[in-house]
């Protein structure tokens, strides 16, 4: 009978256990930023690099400060030299070749970021990256398009995905 309990409560400990770190890789309520938010970033993003020059603008995105840092959102771009020009997540990967970008899956999703940036009007990238608010790998959809000499991007992470 003493064998049971103690197995019955071993096991309803690494249920919550399993529990708890299920839930501990969800962001917080309200620090999901949407679709909707990412694009209204990027557009945000444009005028103010078109406004302030490819310098001003590519320092003030990695700064990692309001306006263009926002919960799980951030600008990042990647320059005509093939490297990020710019990184709102993680400063340390300014300088970084984007064609070393490849998602736990293997996709190489920077290469597909410039590209399809690089079109007229650019576009979506789906791919699987680091939420900097959760620290988990997440998917997530990237809003590109060209603006002077680099592709510059905002992506939102799918909930639950």
């Amino acid at each position: 009978m003493r064998t049971m309990r103690m197995r019955l409560s071993l096991a309803g400990f690494v249920v919550l256990a399993c529990a708890a770190g299920v839930f501990a890789q969800q962001p917080p309520a309200g620090t999901r930023g949407t679709q909707a938010e990412a694009d209204a970033l990027l557009k945000t993003a444009v005028a103010h690099y078109e406004q302030a020059g490819r310098a001003q603008a590519l320092a003030d995105f990695t700064a990692k400060k309001a306006p263009f840092a926002d919960r799980d959102l951030y600008v990042f771009c990647y320059g005509p030299d093939g490297k990020t020009s710019a990184h709102g997540a993680d400063p340390k990967l300014v300088g970084v070749p984007y064609d070393t970008f490849k998602d736990v899956d293997g996709k190489a999703f920077g290469t597909e970021l410039w590209k399809v940036g690089s079109r007229p009007g650019g576009g979506t990238v789906e791919y699987k990256w680091t939420n900097p608010v959760s620290g988990a790998i997440e998917t997530k959809i990237s809003a590109v398009r060209k603006v002077g000499d680099d592709v510059c991007g905002v992506g939102a992470y799918k909930p639950g995905a």
